[in-house]
């Protein structure tokens, strides 16, 4: 399978357009439309002869959208169909400041998170650079936006698959993506949520990008966490909130921690207190979530009392809190869960 043209950086495209002898204002012309949406063949500032012989060396069409569900509340879930037929999904949610895609960055996910759909089926492969790009890109073309007029205005990597077990595509994706002749996202409208792999946020920390750091922290405690998260067998949560703190001094960037509210799981009062006290001398924003109902999980939400006595807890310890609203809930919402109804329809869901 050819490799994709979207997954060059502008510096690498130049390289390529260097050895096919091609002046160098080439290259901005080409990366500025393919963060259009553009395909090459669709290019008509470039000679017919360039395209070829690019086609020969690169795809530049890594995946298609192959369906869509809208919610009530605007969210809107995609599922697309990659090069060799895996599928991925994606989730574009609208606030009042625009529009944020939710991106995966792997084919499944081998984490094993108990209340999560993404890793029912396993991992299968890491995504490349090039088809976590194009998943902006098509969703930003798809609602009618550009680069001068970009629609799709913040990006999480937090869909299927741990972006940290797929390091070096997703620091090449934020690289891509953040490049001025392309769509030139600021590192700030960037977030990237993990479940925690220690020696990557330092590894990330290191790089000097000002991205936003989700830890999905999920539990108050090393025991609790530990059933819920296999990744808690290798790093406890006292390391993790030293790589979080190593992070938000490197970059001056304050940590969001996110935690899902899981009904008799990790919803206690003193749990609360627990989280709390954890971190109360960090830089940090607390996002709570209901827990959003997955087929084949045995785990249930929590009432809105629950869930607004854990945030008042919280908030009493001086913590920056948010309550996240549960979005999509009528379309598959949560990560992995259309993308698994459609493996086990053998793709044939209506």
């Amino acid at each position: 399978m050819r490799d994709s043209i979207l997954g060059l950086s502008f510096e690498e495209l130049c390289e390529v357009l260097k050895g096919l002898n091609e002046k160098p204002y080439r290259a901005k012309q080409i990366f500025y439309e393919l963060h259009l949406g553009k395909k090459l063949n669709e290019m008509t500032n470039i000679p017919q002869t360039l395209k070829a012989q690019l086609l020969q060396l690169y795809t530049d069409d890594d995946l298609t959208i192959i369906k869509e569900q809208k919610s009530k509340d605007g969210t809107r879930k995609f599922l697309y169909k990659l090069n060799d037929n895996n599928v991925v999904e994606g989730v574009l949610m609208k606030y009042k400041f625009g529009y944020t895609i939710c991106v995966s960055t792997q084919v499944g996910c081998r984490m094993n998170c108990a209340f999560c759909a993404s890793c029912m089926d396993g991992l299968v492969r890491n995504l490349s650079a090039g088809e976590i790009v194009s998943q902006v890109v098509k969703v930003n073309k798809y609602l009618g936006g550009d680069i001068k007029n970009r629609l799709v205005t913040n990006i999480v990597l937090m869909g299927s698959g741990e972006p940290l077990d797929n390091f070096d595509n997703v620091v090449k994706f934020i690289e891509i993506i953040t490049n001025k002749d392309g769509l030139n996202y600021s590192d700030r409208n960037i977030s990237l949520s993990t479940c925690g792999l220690k020696d990557k946020i330092y590894k990330l920390a290191d790089l000097g990008r000002q991205i936003n750091l989700c830890l999905s922290l999920h539990a108050p405690s090393d025991n609790i966490r530990k059933t819920l998260m296999p990744v808690s067998n290798s790093y406890s949560i006292d390391q993790l909130l030293d790589a979080c703190k190593y992070y938000s001094l490197k970059t001056n960037r304050r940590i969001l921690f996110e935690y899902i509210l899981i009904d008799g799981i990790n919803s206690s009062r003193e749990c609360a207190l627990q989280l709390a006290k954890k971190l109360s001398k960090i830089n940090c924003l607390v996002n709570l979530i209901n827990y959003n109902t997955v087929e084949g999980k045995p785990f249930k939400p929590c009432s809105s009392v629950v869930v607004d006595n854990f945030a008042r807890i919280l908030k009493d310890y001086k913590l920056q809190v948010t309550t996240r609203r549960s979005l999509g809930k009528d379309i598959d919402g949560a990560c992995g869960q259309l993308r698994r109804k459609f493996i086990k329809t053998n793709g044939e869901e209506n």
